[in-house]
């Protein structure tokens, strides 16, 4: 009777929605095994949880500016003019069941999602991921970078906390930076000269919650569409080639693998929030601009702007009436400027440079690519050095060294660091190429030595990932019931779909 009634209902859909045609294609497609794979599940299910702690937080919090007196279970901080959102978001951490869970499980996600993106991205662009006809999906993946930083920033500065606090006020003079309109732009957010009429929470807060997620969602939604859409790209090796995708159909295999993924990821976020403290805002106090804290620093993705900012000489120029500050425009709009444009443009750079228009679905080894891997490891190398240009100073306090001396050496390794790193990881590409063979793919010799002295070299044996594995091409099944017995019997054999 359950059974007639459920096949009813899916038949009715089915006659005003037409779902099954491409039901079926969906739940046929296939998803390569590669553990590589999962980084981009990393940040879509990190997403998820990120929206729905930020749903339970938008309930308690109350952005304002307004100051009133504290009288919550925080004794520190009983008596004191706070605002108004600074004292929702302690209240949060004291007087709400699973408050303190949620927001740091919240912030622990954000930080887990933009990591796994940005790591997701680095393995697309070292194996060449990004070339035709995928280069649209790769600027969605910069674009969501993009957004997810600056949505980052704009929850980060919600507390209004100390350091919060300090944090938008670098925001502001970094708008004000801009040559002709930063002035206007800054008074324009702002409400008025920093720090404003109270109106920059409030706006912050409608960005942070409204506008830039439904942005970043339908970003989401055109790459996952886009995903589906196109092939899967897949190493090389075991019967893959370009016109085939090796590994699990989503269903039934996949659909299990990925939903027990998401349990994973979600209840390492909450451990995270409920075992790592993060982001302790009752010790920092209330923001006022004529504090600072010690050795403290923005989350990691803002890590490299700060670091920038730092290790910048304090120049000038004026002209004409006006003055440029140098100090900050350079490091903070035209340095992050220059970096996402060269990650905008570079699937056209590369196929003008190669004059390649082929389709690719099967991935590059980064060897193989040594001027692509040895660009990509010289980009990498530049943002951890401005990264850890951030802790100019704890560096030095820990160190026993001047300030000054960390920064020149920091203003010189932004520059010599990406340099060579270039030219090693490029040697080192062309010495591993040339031990098999460039483009021929040689099998590697081993040389032995007889007890008369004499050596030879004889070939060495397959080794698993070679790409001389036999592999024997199984029909995705259309049903479930028809399974083949070589694969209910448990023998781990691969299916491809052609």
């Amino acid at each position: 009777m359950i059974d007639k009634t459920i096949d009813k209902s899916l038949r009715w859909v089915d006659d005003r929605l037409g779902v099954a045609k491409g039901g079926r294609v969906f739940l046929d497609k296939i998803f390569p095994d590669h553990w590589s794979f999962l980084l981009g599940e990393i940040a879509l299910y990190s997403f998820i949880v990120l929206v729905a702690t930020g749903v339970f937080l938008t309930l308690f919090y109350v952005p304002s500016a307004h100051e009133i007196i504290y009288h919550g279970s925080y004794v520190p901080l009983r008596g004191q003019r706070v605002s108004e959102s600074y004292a929702s978001t302690v209240g949060l951490s004291f007087d709400i069941k699973s408050g303190l869970l949620m927001r740091q499980a919240h912030h622990w996600a954000a930080d887990i999602f933009l990591g796994a993106i940005a790591v997701h991205m680095a393995r697309i662009f070292f194996t060449g991921a990004f070339r035709k006809p995928r280069e649209f999906n790769w600027l969605l993946g910069v674009g969501l970078l993009a957004l997810g930083i600056i949505n980052g920033f704009l929850g980060y500065s919600l507390p209004d906390d100390l350091v919060s606090g300090t944090g938008t006020r670098i925001a502001y003079s970094i708008i004000e930076s801009i040559p002709l309109v930063g002035s206007y732009i800054a008074f324009f957010l702002f409400g008025g000269n920093y720090p404003g009429s109270g109106v920059i929470i409030p706006r912050f807060f409608i960005i942070h919650v409204l506008i830039l997620p439904l942005i970043i969602i339908a970003l989401l939604g055109g790459h996952l569409a886009l995903l589906v859409r196109q092939k899967h790209t897949q190493f090389g090796g075991n019967g893959r080639t370009e016109d085939n995708v090796v590994g699990s159909p989503m269903f039934p295999t996949f659909i299990a693998k990925t939903t027990g993924f998401l349990f994973i990821i979600t209840a390492v976020i909450f451990l995270l929030g409920g075992c790592a403290q993060i982001n302790p805002i009752w010790q920092f106090g209330q923001y006022e601009p004529y504090q600072i804290s010690y050795a403290v620093q923005p989350d990691w993705y803002m890590g490299w702007l700060d670091g920038a900012l730092r290790i910048m000489p304090s120049w000038e120029w004026v002209g004409w009436g006006h003055t440029l500050p140098l100090e900050v425009f350079l490091p903070a709009i035209i340095f992050p400027g220059l970096i996402f444009t060269i990650f905008f443009v570079w699937p056209f750079y590369e196929t003008h440079h190669t004059k390649d228009l082929a389709y690719h679905n099967i991935l590059d080894r980064p060897r193989d690519r040594p001027k692509r891997t040895a660009a990509g490891a010289s980009m990498v190398t530049l943002m951890f050095m401005v990264f850890f240009a951030s802790s100019t100073d704890v560096m030095a306090n820990f160190l026993q060294v001047s300030l000054n001396s960390v920064l020149w050496f920091f203003r010189v390794a932004v520059v010599a660091g990406p340099v060579i790193a270039y030219f090693v990881t490029y040697k080192i590409c062309n010495e591993m190429r040339s031990a098999e063979g460039i483009g021929k793919r040689k099998r590697p010799q081993i040389v032995f030595r007889s007890p008369t002295g004499e050596y030879r070299a004889e070939p060495a044996a397959d080794r698993p990932g070679d790409g001389v594995e036999e592999l024997h091409a199984i029909p995705v099944p259309t049903h479930i019931d028809l399974v083949p017995p070589e694969l209910a019997t448990g023998t781990g054999v691969r299916r491809v779909i052609r």
